[in-house]
């Protein structure tokens, strides 16, 4: 299928996009776009969009099919087109990599991580994962299938939704959608995190990227960091701090707008 009218039918949020971006007074809180990572898709944003819309805010999810870097780039920056007035750009875990590089657009005036990767230029998550700390912990990836990554499925609760009820880490571990490899090994080119304020949010318990990778990327971006107790799919688990986090950066966007 042509990825271009793929992605003007993409469903976000439950709805196919629309035409135009909605209106924006002056004034007006940013927008906010949430990008999620590998293995799972956009409806574990669902707690913090609830929140957000709660709040006052424009919430756009990005249904990526993370089977390139490229492609999610493109699926991205698309529905970055369709917002009106300034955007806090949001990605976890692998989503991380995908915001460095999309957030550059112009409209982009904030980056948050949540646990997530955040590459410097020609690096891909997997330079930054290739060399472990001693002791640090091994996400259970399996070798990867035509071309795909899988986590484990029965290792993929404890290292992936430690905190979550087991019933619904399972129904995760059971839901992964394919890792592409060229989403693995997609190099950045121009990180946006180098010209755009960043937030980060470190989770201290985290089986799948290191507290000390996570505190290492935060500094290096030089972004606003908040640390939270919690497992990797802490969106999942607890929503609020992770939104309270994002409101924190668009309140910041908006007293720079005004």
């Amino acid at each position: 299928m042509n990825l271009n009218k793929y992605i003007a039918a993409v469903v976000v949020g439950g709805a196919v996009l629309a035409s135009g971006g909605p209106a924006h007074a002056a004034g007006a809180k940013p927008s906010v776009v949430l990008v999620h990572g590998g293995f799972v898709d956009g409806s574990g944003w669902e707690g913090v969009y609830n929140i957000l819309k709660h709040d006052g805010y424009d919430v756009t999810i990005v249904q990526n099919p993370t089977s390139s870097l490229s492609d999610d780039v493109a699926f991205t920056k698309h529905v970055l087109e369709k917002q009106s007035g300034p955007v806090v750009l949001v990605g976890h875990s692998y989503g991380g990599a995908v915001i460095t590089e999309s957030g550059n657009a112009p409209n982009v005036k904030a980056l948050v991580y949540i646990t997530a990767f955040a590459p410097d230029a020609g690096e891909s998550v997997q330079t930054l994962t290739s060399n472990p700390m001693p002791g640090a912990p091994v996400p259970p990836i399996l070798p990867p299938q035509n071309g795909y990554l899988l986590l484990d499925s029965a290792k993929f609760p404890a290292s992936f939704a430690g905190d979550l009820p087991a019933a619904k880490a399972q129904f995760m571990a059971n839901s992964q959608v394919p890792w592409g490899m060229h989403a693995y090994d997609g190099a950045i080119t121009q990180p946006a995190w180098k010209a755009k304020p960043s937030w980060y949010l470190v989770v201290t318990e985290d089986r799948m990227i290191p507290v000390a990778a996570q505190r290492t990327m935060a500094k290096r971006a030089n972004a606003t960091v908040t640390e939270a107790k919690g497992s990797h799919a802490i969106y999942v688990s607890n929503p609020k701090v992770v939104a309270t986090l994002i409101e924190e950066a668009a309140k910041k966007v908006a007293t720079q707008s005004s």
